[in-house]
This record gives structure tokens, sequence and C-alpha cells, in this order.
């Protein structure tokens, strides 16, 4: 028990002194996902989310996994006492499914929001369509067709960078 303390401690604490570049946040919308980031230096990211995805054929629930690359396209200084707007753009895929279904796809994203002043918030509105095919399955057979229903992927992230 006392090794696997250390353990932990030991990683926590590295993962706190790499954590300057990260953030971590939620996203809800067309799902409730978990949301994490890896900020580079000129502002683009690695943005990865994890969870609950409920706007598929039947309103079936499905666990959902999407990877993107984000680029950040400009800053606005709309409002300079609020904090600065951003507008970025990415790419990625999106995977997911539950019992005999599943979908894949190349996925896109387009986000607007803002960088509170003086805090390490951000809130971003954002659409991040998906294309590819939702595939049924059973025993036997397999029924496929493309998944109309990834290009309504609308959501509301908030996250706090490190």
């Amino acid at each position: 028990m006392k090794k696997l303390l250390l353990v932990l401690t030991v990683c926590m604490c590295a993962w706190s002194a790499s954590a300057q570049n990260w953030a971590v946040g939620g996203r809800i919308g067309s799902g409730f996902m978990a949301d994490v980031q890896y900020v580079f230096s000129n502002d683009n990211y690695i943005e990865g989310r994890f969870g609950a995805y409920w706007a598929n054929a039947g309103g079936t629930v499905t666990a959902d996994f999407t990877a993107l690359y984000n680029w950040n396209i400009c800053r606005m200084n709309w409002t300079p006492s609020a904090g600065t707007w951003f507008f970025d753009a990415g790419a990625g895929i999106n995977v997911g499914g539950k019992g005999h279904y599943a979908y894949v796809g190349a996925a896109g994203c387009a986000k607007l929001g803002i960088d509170f002043s003086g805090a390490p918030v951000r809130l971003s509105f954002d659409w991040s369509p998906a294309f590819g095919p939702g595939i049924a399955y059973w025993d036997g057979g397999s029924a496929s067709e493309f998944n109309e229903h990834a290009l309504c992927n609308f959501g509301i992230t908030c996250s706090y960078r490190f």
C-alpha cells in the first residue's frame, strides 16, 4: 500500500510540474463530455473529448471519443474589460458506438469563444461535425449508411487552463 501511495504521489508531482500547457474542462450540448487540451506556444492545441453522445438515430446514448488538432485563426478585442474573443478551427477523428452499433468519421471543429481577463477560464460555443458511416451489426449481418446525425454535434465548452 505504501508503494502505491508513493507511486501516486510521484505521478501527481510530475503531472503538476508539467501541467503548464494543459487545460481541462467539460462540454455539454449534443452530449456530455470531458475535455482535455494540450496548448502549444502559438495557441494551437490538441483536444480530446470523451463522454456520452445522444444525437443519434432513435435518441440512443452512445460512448463517444473525438480527437482534434485546433488552430487559432484569429483573436478579437471586442470587450477588452471582459476578455479576448477567439475563433478556432480544427480537424480530427470521431469514433463511438454501443451494443451493435458503431460510427467513425473525419471530424471538423469551429469554435467561437472568450478567454476571460484575469482568470484562466475559457468559454466557447462549437460545432464539431463528423463525416462517416454509422454501422449496425448483428449475428451474420451488418448494414451501414452515412451518419447524418453526426453533422449536428453542437456544444458549449468550458475549460480551465493551468
